[in-house]
């Protein structure tokens, strides 16, 4: 019988390890660590997210059952007090930073084709115990996060995430992200920044957002429209001297399905209307996005309550979904990401090839050796 890894370690290859090293050395991880490492600590809330543990306690004894399996991963089971020590006081950066790297990566690889850079801009946020309230007290007295992402759809990938509390602005992550030069960037009113979107157009960016009511662009000059469809009007103008952003700019005001108008303003003026309001229409894809991922991954019960152990969590989880998207890429068997997430923690320590996990496993075999094998 021919050997195969479990898939915990299968999906674990997809990690890059000299840069968590890196990153473990720089931030000082594991600096007068002697019991659990942030290897070990990474490896187990990976183990959490990919298996569908609730708990610490589930965790634990989790990886307690299969401690040969986890083995031959570079895992070792876990204390929960061990790990919830670790979660408490390990510099969440170093989970930051790896998604970072690896969202980089990801993004570049996934693309099938050289199509546009797209990147969509939201946030959402993710409900917290009442243990939380002390850094992210909401509205309603509601203890919450906020995460920010940066989403490019073509590839199906975050290329960059911050968490926050509840009570900051989506722009103010934006202002401190870095601007990818070329890039078409829509995003929705809580962007709302004149001087953001003149750093975008300086950047040779596009951009297309919505217009508040109150925001008019001056001495405008009208563009033909065809009769009868979803684009009402199309014209050209300026914001006024005081708004600080004087380039060209283009209004689009349409009707949805719902009846409902809208006016989009963007920075581009050779497109066709139709194709600005196609454009818009990606956003959407950033809420299926977030949709999915809270679905999907464990964000809806935390294992800690302080700001780093949220922390390291919800980063853990988007490192999980880079390496589910990566190996549902690389896979043909299944076709819907939810199921084959589903079918990853069904399977997480089954030793079968991952892009086999919806064919039976293997018959059992006659030879001691192999049987042993495959029990280990």
């Amino acid at each position: 019988m021919r050997h195969h890894d479990t898939v915990f370690q299968q999906l674990t290859k997809w990690i890059d390890w000299a840069a968590f090293d890196g990153l473990v050395s720089r931030h000082g991880g594991d600096y007068r660590v002697r019991r659990l490492r942030c290897r070990d600590q990474f490896l187990a809330m990976l183990y959490a997210q990919l298996s569908g543990a609730r708990s610490l306690r589930e965790v634990e004894a989790g990886m307690a059952s299969q401690r040969a399996r986890l083995h031959h991963a570079g895992a070792r089971p876990v204390a929960r007090a061990s790990l919830a020590d670790a979660n408490a006081t390990r510099p969440a950066a170093i989970y930051e930073a790896l998604f970072a790297a690896m969202a980089g990566r990801a993004g570049r690889g996934l693309r099938r084709h050289l199509a546009p850079c797209l990147r969509i801009l939201d946030a959402t946020r993710i409900a917290l115990s009442p243990g939380s309230l002390g850094w992210a007290h909401g509205p309603q007295g509601k203890a919450s996060a906020k995460l920010h992402l940066v989403y490019d759809p073509v590839a199906a990938v975050p290329l960059a995430a911050r968490i926050t509390g509840p009570r900051v602005n989506d722009i103010t992550p934006a202002r401190a992200a870095e601007i990818t030069p070329g890039a078409t960037y829509v995003f929705d009113l809580g962007y709302y920044s004149f001087e953001w979107w003149a750093a975008l157009d300086a950047a040779g960016c596009r951009f297309v957002t919505r217009l508040k009511t109150h925001t008019r662009l001056s001495d405008p000059k009208a563009r033909a429209v065809p009769e009868g469809g979803a684009i009402l009007a199309d014209r050209t103008g300026r914001l006024p001297p005081a708004h600080g952003l004087q380039t060209p700019l283009r209004e689009i005001t349409l009707t949805i399905a719902t009846g409902k108008v809208l006016r989009l303003v963007t920075n581009d003026l050779d497109s066709s209307a139709e194709d600005i309001a196609d454009l818009y229409k990606t956003r959407w894809q950033i809420e299926l996005a977030f949709k999915w991922i809270k679905q999907n991954l464990r964000i809806r019960r935390f294992l800690g309550s302080s700001e780093n152990a949220v922390r390291i969590q919800i980063f853990t989880a988007l490192i999980a979904w880079l390496i589910l998207r990566l190996a549902h890429d690389a896979q043909t068997a299944v076709a819907r990401p939810s199921a084959f997430a589903a079918l990853v923690s069904l399977n997480l320590l089954h030793r079968r090839p991952v892009s086999a996990l919806t064919h039976p496993p293997p018959p059992p075999t006659n030879d001691p050796r192999q049987a042993q094998l495959a029990w280990l």
